[in-house]
């Protein structure tokens, strides 16, 4: 069982940034491939970025490459999502997930944990 508790959204203008952060329970977390989506109201669900266990790994989606870090602390269990030049299209809810997997992945169904998501406002 891994525990995930997301932290960092609020209300930003654009070109602003924000460092969203999620902390993991249990003793095995760098076994997990751990991943940021975000659901804008109305909208499915979508990929943000994912991240490998040892942190070597990273994938971006293309609409946030570029402006978007994703990173790990596998010492504090700790994922983050570090945003820049955040634009109004970015407002979301964001979660952290983690799968237990070899490979990075980008399908939520391949993720088998969730936080219960942190909100996200981009005000223009």
């Amino acid at each position: 069982q891994v525990q995930l508790v997301e932290s960092g959204g609020g209300m930003v203008q654009a070109g602003g940034s924000l460092r969203l952060s999620c902390a993991a329970s249990g003793s095995t977390f760098s076994s997990y491939v751990m991943g940021w989506f975000r659901q804008a109201p109305g909208k499915e669900r979508e990929f943000v970025a994912a991240i490998s266990g040892s942190g070597e790994v990273t994938f971006h989606a293309t609409s946030v490459r570029g402006r978007f870090t994703v990173s790990r602390d596998n010492a504090k269990n700790m994922v983050y999502l570090q945003m820049n030049s955040l634009k109004p299209e970015d407002t979301a809810v964001y979660y952290c997930a983690a799968a237990l997997s070899d490979v990075v992945v980008a399908l939520s169904f391949r993720y088998n944990y969730w936080g219960q998501g942190t909100q996200v406002t981009v005000s223009s």
